[in-house]
């Protein structure tokens, strides 16, 4: 079988289309990169529901975090409490099997206990708490001079936290919120290994990394290759997370692009 023949056939085996069955022995190197990059789909959707969903989340409870009524301020520092003091992989693990004991009590909540939904929910909330503390950090770190200065100019309530405040705090927290969706997309690779079970050998890629490691008793090439794809994936999250950050400060001394000194005195 070609190259090309793996391709087509475990491309999209992770989403269930393409061959049924697995390989099962005289494994090629061009199908553990097909396979356990086919399971990367898996990684690469569930960082991004939670990162995406989890956002608006986060604002919530950093905003929450820091008002002065307690009716606010308490159920934001407990949730964010909860979910950053205990382990993801235990979220995991009891999460699933809350969801198993909901879907015996109503059937409606049988989608829970897919990975594709109820993975997505634990991340969400996961990320949403480490999230909200970053952002709450920087919320208190607006420097006062703006906000008397919004003040100033006659904005209030909604209107300077829209114009002002937010986007401060967005271009302070920004560096270490990208670290965070750097850690999420890694924190994917918990989601098959703890307690959501991959249906009809659909999984994401530490799944097959794994199967191939237990089949040929050798980790050290799935293992690499699975590692090799989530560097791509990091460097593309740096590289869009660096995009909106630069679009953040845009306005400062200094964001603009330098032209290069070589190419204005070859112009002259």
């Amino acid at each position: 079988m070609s190259c090309y023949d793996t391709l087509m056939d475990y491309g999209l085996r992770s989403l269930g289309y393409g061959e049924r069955l697995l390989p099962r022995s005289d494994f090629t190197l061009c199908q553990q990169f097909v396979l356990i990059g086919s399971g990367m789909i898996w990684n690469v959707y569930f960082g991004i529901v939670a990162l995406l969903s989890g956002f608006a989340l986060a604002t919530a409870l950093a905003v929450g975090k820091a008002s002065a009524s307690p009716w606010f301020r308490k159920p934001a520092e407990w949730v964010i409490f909860l979910f950053r003091g205990s382990p993801l992989f235990i979220q995991f693990f009891f999460a699933y099997f809350l969801f198993l004991s909901l879907k015996g009590q109503v059937p409606a909540f049988d989608a829970l206990t897919s990975a594709w939904l109820g993975a997505a929910v634990v991340l969400f909330f996961n990320t949403a708490a480490y999230s909200g503390e970053i952002f709450y950090g920087a919320l208190r770190s607006v420097p006062r001079g703006e906000v008397e200065a919004a003040d100033a100019y006659g904005l209030s309530g909604w209107s300077k936290f829209r114009r002002v405040i937010w986007p401060t705090t967005l271009r302070l927290a920004w560096p270490a919120y990208t670290n965070e969706a750097i850690f999420l997309f890694h924190a994917t690779t918990l989601v098959f290994f703890s307690g959501f079970p991959a249906s009809r050998q659909q999984g994401d890629a530490l799944y097959y990394a794994s199967y191939f490691a237990d089949k040929t008793f050798n980790p050290f090439v799935p293992y690499p290759i699975l590692a090799g794809y989530f560097v791509l994936l990091t460097l593309v999250v740096i590289g869009v997370m660096g995009m909106i950050g630069r679009r953040l400060n845009r306005h400062l001394p200094g964001a603009a692009p330098r032209r290069a000194r070589g190419f204005g005195l070859l112009m002259r």
